[in-house]
C-alpha cells in the first residue's frame, strides 16, 4: 500500500467551480430581475480574464486590461442580461459607455462588500496566470476617494465569508 493519494477520476474541482460560478449567474440573475436595482448596501467586484473565450470588451478596455479587470456593479451600470453562459453589462469608463459580455468561465473573483462575501476561482482557460494590472476606472457617484477600496479576496482567516477553490491538481 501506499501513502500516495491516487487521481480521482471524477472531475471534483470543475464540479465544484461550476457550482459557484452558478451563485454568480443567481446572483446577476435577481439583480436583473429586480429592473438592475441592487438591494441595500449591496455592491459587486468582479474580476474576469479579459483574453478568455467569449469575452467582448471594447478595443481600448482590452488594450489597457490585457490579462484582467475588475468592475464594480454598484451605482451606474445600466442592460444587465443573464444567460446560461454569463452576462452583459453597460458601464462608463471616463464617461464613455461601453458594453461587455463576460461569460461565467472567465471570471476569476466576485465579490460583496457589503456583506463580506467573496468567491475566488481558478481560470478555466489553460495557462491563464494573473499579471498585475490596474483597477477599473468606470465611473461611479462621486470620485474616486469616495469609493470603498477593492477588499482583499484572498483573506479568509478573520472569520469572513470568502470561498477559495483549489485543489491542487496532480500533473
Amino acid at each position: 500500500m501506499t501513502d500516495e493519494t491516487p487521481d480521482s477520476l471524477i472531475p471534483y474541482d470543475e464540479i465544484v467551480q461550476e457550482a459557484l460560478r452558478a451563485v454568480v449567474g443567481r446572483v446577476l440573475g435577481e439583480v436583473e430581475a429586480a429592473g438592475g436595482t441592487l438591494p441595500g448596501n449591496h455592491h459587486f467586484y468582479i474580476t474576469f480574464k479579459t483574453n478568455a473565450p467569449g469575452v467582448d470588451i471594447p478595443k481600448h478596455l482590452r488594450e489597457r486590461f490585457t490579462d484582467e479587470m475588475t468592475i464594480v456593479l454598484q451605482n451606474k451600470f445600466w442592460d444587465l442580461n443573464v444567460d446560461d453562459e454569463g452576462f452583459t453589462v453597460s458601464l462608463t469608463f471616463n464617461q464613455v459607455p461601453a458594453k461587455l459580455d463576460i461569460p461565467f468561465g472567465a471570471i476569476t473573483a466576485f465579490v460583496d462588500p457589503a456583506v463580506d462575501f467573496g468567491l475566488q476561482f481558478q481560470a478555466t482557460v489553460a495557462d491563464m496566470a494573473p499579471e498585475s494590472h490596474d483597477e477599473a476606472e468606470n465611473d461611479g457617484q462621486g470620485d474616486s476617494a469616495e469609493r470603498a477600496p477593492h477588499p482583499a479576496v484572498t483573506e479568509s482567516d478573520d472569520g469572513s465569508n470568502v470561498v477559495t477553490v483549489d485543489f491542487g491538481r496532480k500533473k
